[in-house]
């Protein structure tokens, strides 16, 4: 006799109505008289007697239903703690990351899961304009940041990428005719600068206020986003400091990418605060140290 077998017959039992039987189990009426006979003829004896105006157990049927209810309360108890021993297994970790880097560090992501399958592994999107906020407010347990980070709030884990910065240009820009190009070209132009009000160390990386020969760089338009950063570059306003991962996720028909021969090496770490340096957490950033970091 199947599970749902018994659990069709101790409903009638109780309910003594086939149609009533049939609405708490979400099944047809049919489908319940179906059952009932099969288990009749397994069992070779008539489980009720029915006519027109009620339906009524046997004595067979009144035994069985004894026998049976027991068990099946055991079975259904067992299943229901089982389910709550996995549900208190199972853990989240919220994991913040900025434009694809879910893609591009695919391998971490899944060498983690591989790892912990109990814990469910929530990406959320990041943006420069709020690096350390969803941290802060508890929107995400542990997120990626370029380096450095120097806040006093703030862990540094390991690196997960590290590769020289690409000068975005206009594909019409006179840069991009150059032979070469380097970070003292930087003072002829403008560059985008973050909206935001994000520490000034950490826009440095991109966004530098002088070449290193000490000349002053422009800074122009406000922006929030990486795709506002490519427009007013594609237009033409300005040129940006970015990221190696643009030029394989983001190859825009108006942008090109330059590497310059002096471009500065930028690192990718994973950060998180202090007070919430939970076990996935920490699980996380060894699966990050075992990957070791990927180099541009």
């Amino acid at each position: 006799m199947e599970l749902r077998d018994i659990e069709i017959f101790l409903t009638l039992a109780e309910e003594l109505h086939f149609g009533r039987t049939a609405k708490r189990l979400h099944v047809s009426q049919a489908r319940v008289s179906q059952s009932i006979a099969k288990q009749e003829r397994q069992i070779g004896a008539r489980l009720f007697v029915r006519n027109s105006r009620r339906v009524e157990l046997t004595p067979i049927g009144a035994q069985l239903r004894e026998d049976l209810g027991a068990g099946y309360q055991r079975i259904l108890d067992g299943t229901r703690a089982a389910t709550a021993l996995a549900a208190a297994g199972r853990k989240t970790l919220s994991l913040g990351l900025h434009g694809p880097q879910a893609q591009d560090q695919a391998h971490i992501l899944e060498l983690f899961r591989a790892r912990h399958p109990q814990t469910e592994l929530r990406i959320k999107e990041m943006t420069f304009a709020n690096p350390f906020g969803p941290l802060r407010d508890g929107s995400v347990d542990v997120a990626t940041a370029w380096l450095p980070v120097r806040e006093p709030d703030i862990t540094v884990g390991p690196v997960v990428v590290t590769a020289p910065a690409l000068l975005m240009v206009a594909a019409e820009h006179a840069l991009a005719a150059r032979d070469s190009v380097g970070m003292e070209d930087l003072a002829e132009w403008t560059l985008p600068q973050c909206a935001a009000p994000i520490p000034e160390y950490w826009q440095q990386t991109l966004v530098p206020s002088h070449t290193p020969g000490g000349r002053p760089i422009r800074r122009g338009p406000k922006v929030s986003t990486f795709q506002e950063v490519a427009a007013v570059v594609a237009s033409g306003t300005a040129v940006s400091l970015v990221h190696e991962v643009a030029a394989r996720y983001y190859p825009w028909p108006g942008l090109r990418y330059l590497r310059p021969y002096d471009a500065p090496t930028v690192s990718w770490a994973l950060i998180w605060p202090p007070a919430g340096e939970t076990e996935p957490v920490l699980e996380l950033a060894r699966a990050v140290s075992d990957a070791g970091p990927r180099t541009g």
